[in-house]
């Protein structure tokens, strides 16, 4: 293993070496407050606030309270007492000239309160000046709904800061700004089963994950994050993950506030096996730019937020009836039986589309075996297909036959879905069908779906068959159906193995780090010599190769190097050697060397380009040209990329990235991802290359990410030449920019 504290690497260790450099902990170990930092000094656990009292507050104050009709604080107002009598709350308006509030006594200001309160609402314009008289009250938690803040510019963002600031003085924990009044919304009480719970920034668009109540499905709690001056998508996400109520967390994202914060609460809700369903805006330009003029919020190159999500098994879906769909399945779907998809339809046509459409989803749609055909065919015609998608015909449905059909293939060891799409209403073929997949979802532990495709949807059998149980899982569209079932597939098996890579990220820097650092160069570009110096240190092979400042010395070098040798420019000012002819190739001879070195000299005095001398190279030929790198992303700090190398790099633009920490896992998920991953496995009669080496690379890389990700701006190896299986990889060029 590559160890916490020696940065060695020993290849009969592979299966222990979670992340690389990272200490062996025996299991995953959950933490409730920040008691551990990885080495760069960030934390790899995080405290969940406790927010049970803003959710269900014994006692709650009302600042501005109002019931002069007309004005906005009255309907709030209105709403507060409505919700607090739900919730049991006791209400405390607070105003300095009413004498009552819609019946209730008022008090002119906080200090009058009687009692210490859960939680203030502030309606007011600015509530800057009451949060000191808040944090003097002990009051725990405070609601902010003016706006004016960090969504408007610069200068609301200074007033935001020094609202933030104020909070963290007074110990309070606070909502908003720019928030709204989901979380007081009138959940219904007589619905059961786990229950979705609700995180927005914009409050809108959580509508119809709410309105899902409508269809028997539970929400717990609703959390509208606005500005997140002081709580946070991170905390909410936490909290929530640790109630036992609920089955699954639907957030609408625009902004992350802190990467690291989201990362360590998505680990959470992964150890409890909470699944985690977002919408994440900005995924074009457009989308980027609006959703920072809305929230004040930085979003993220997407890629990085995309990699981030799909690390920690976060769901990303792209539309609101996707999360709405998708939210309902997970939190309610027992964990599967076998991951085997078997379409059952009344039309061929129908089973043949929605079988190549589950397909291309990525899901596996097994044939079923000779024997289970041969048991379909008592009851559905020789002429028909069974094997997977099943063709009834229509008629075995409206008799005994269609209950028979259904138990037959849920009895099938490979299935561990049943999906039925219903394009239409076809009385009474239809409404028999529905209530036969109804009974046996009943009685199976397998998944049953109905995809009930009118565009009425008032239907008997719609709306109170299908409706009304709480063990079909039922959608309006085939693609939403797909997603979901997807998703929950995904979902169980990233739970099923998962091990936290932060309980295994490394908390000691290696002897390698000393020595690297002591090659950073605040605010500049190393040179390719001391770029290589860095990957020696951290185990990263490099060629052969020897730095000269004479010909004389550069025909030596070449002799105890060995024929063939690239020459080439070292100097910190060069970034693409090539475009510049300081890059010469194939050199078999003494008088070739002799001849390069001058030619590069010239071409370096020509171009005015400071170099430290000439590399004299092994030239390395054989193998699948590859990229590795380290960027800093403003969410997350840094992170690793792998993809294609050479020209490829900029032509395709196939690469995978990461945020460290991850584990090897990880490392080969990435490789997975890759469009042009299949030259890996040797095309055109060319041998496969070394996998093995290149995952070494890309957690030795990450290693360096942890450790020097301060000093880091930019890490490119490229190409990185992977060569064939059992030889190894080596870097053939890198450049490192310095912070």
């Amino acid at each position: 293993m590559l160890g916490s504290t020696h940065g060695t690497l020993t290849t009969d260790s592979r299966r222990a070496r979670v992340i690389a450099c990272g200490e062996q902990r025996p299991g995953p170990v959950v933490r409730d407050q920040v008691d551990d930092l990885d080495v760069s000094g960030r934390p790899l656990y995080t405290d969940v606030p406790d927010l049970t009292r803003f959710f269900r507050p014994q006692s709650v104050a009302v600042i501005g309270a109002s019931d002069t009709e007309g004005r906005p604080n009255t309907g709030i107002t209105r709403q507060l007492l409505g919700w607090a009598g739900r919730v049991g709350a006791r209400v405390h308006p607070v105003h300095p000239t009413r004498p009552s509030v819609f019946g209730t006594p008022c008090v002119a200001s906080v200090a009058d309160l009687p009692e210490q309160v859960d939680l203030a609402v502030l309606l007011v314009a600015d509530p800057l000046p009451v949060i000191e008289e808040l944090g003097d009250a002990k009051v725990r938690f405070a609601v902010a709904f003016a706006s004016g803040f960090a969504e408007t510019g610069e200068a609301g963002a200074a007033a935001q800061e020094r609202l933030t600031q104020a909070v963290r003085r007074q110990g309070i924990r606070l909502l908003g700004p720019n928030t709204n009044l989901n979380a007081f919304e009138h959940f219904r009480e007589d619905l059961s089963g786990p229950a979705i719970a609700l995180i927005t920034q914009s409050g809108h668009q959580g509508r119809p994950v709410f309105a899902l109540q409508e269809l028997g499905i539970r929400l717990s709690h609703w959390a509208p994050t606005g500005n997140e001056a002081d709580l946070e998508t991170a905390d909410f996400l936490s909290w929530f993950a640790e109630q036992p109520e609920v089955g699954a967390i639907a957030c609408y994202v625009e902004g992350l506030k802190d990467g690291r914060a989201f990362l360590l609460a998505a680990d959470r809700a992964a150890r409890r096996k909470v699944p985690v369903i977002a919408v994440k805006v900005g995924r074009t330009e457009t989308g980027a730019r609006t959703a920072a003029s809305h929230t004040g919020k930085l979003t993220g190159a997407d890629d990085v937020v995309d990699a981030a999500m799909r690390q920690f098994g976060v769901v990303r879906v792209d539309g609101l009836d996707e999360l709405q769909d998708t939210a309902a399945l997970l939190a309610r779907a027992r964990a599967p039986l076998a991951d085997g998809v078997a379409v059952y339809s009344i039309s061929g046509g129908t089973g043949a589309h929605a079988a190549d459409l589950a397909t291309a989803a990525g899901l596996r749609l097994p044939r079923l075996s000779e024997a289970r055909q041969a048991e379909l065919h008592q009851w559905i015609p020789e002429y028909l297909s069974v094997a997977n998608p099943v063709d009834n015909g229509g008629h075995p449905v409206g008799d005994r036959r269609g209950r028979k059909i259904i138990d037959a293939i849920l009895a099938d060891p490979s299935i561990g879905v049943l999906i039925c799409p219903i394009t239409g209403p076809f009385p009474p073929l239809s409404d028999k069908l529905v209530a036969d997949l109804v009974e046996a979802a009943e009685e199976t532990d397998k998944l049953v779906c109905v995809v009930w495709g009118s565009p009425v949807g008032t239907e008997a059998a719609y709306r109170e068959v299908l409706l009304g149980s709480s063990r079909v899982a039922t959608f309006r569209t085939v693609g939403n159906c797909l997603t979901a079932v997807r998703a929950w597939l995904d979902h169980h098996r990233f739970v099923g193995d998962y091990r936290s890579p932060f309980d295994e990220a490394p908390r000691v820097p290696s002897p390698s780090f000393r020595k690297a650092e002591a090659l950073m160069h605040p605010g500049r570009q190393l040179s390719e010599h001391a770029a290589k110096q860095l990957l020696r240190a951290y185990g990263i092979r490099v060629p052969r190769e020897q730095l000269v400042t004479s010909a004389a010395a550069a025909v030596r070098a070449a002799a105890q190097v060995g024929y063939p040798v690239v020459m080439k420019a070292s100097g910190a000012q060069i970034a693409h050697k090539t475009e510049l002819g300081l890059v010469k190739i194939g050199l078999t001879s003494a008088s070739q060397v002799r001849d390069a070195y001058r030619e590069l000299m010239d071409i370096a005095r020509y171009e005015g380009v400071a170099l430290d001398g000439i590399l004299v190279c092994q030239m390395v030929e054989q193998g699948v040209e590859m990229v590795v790198g380290v960027t800093h992303d403003d969410l997350f700090g840094p992170t690793v990329t792998v993809g294609l190398g050479g020209v490829l790099v900029e032509v395709l633009h196939d690469a995978a990235v990461r945020v460290p920490p991850f584990g090897e896992d990880q490392a080969r998920a990435m490789l997975a991802e890759l469009r042009g991953r299949a030259l890996l496995d040797g095309v055109r009669g060319r041998p496969p290359a070394d996998r093995e080496a290149l995952v070494e690379v890309v957690l030795r890389v990450q290693r360096m990410a942890l450790e020097l990700g301060e000093h880091i701006a930019e890490l490119d190896i490229n190409p990185l030449m992977v060569l064939p299986r059992g030889q190894g990889a080596v870097a053939l060029d890198a450049l490192v920019v310095c912070r």
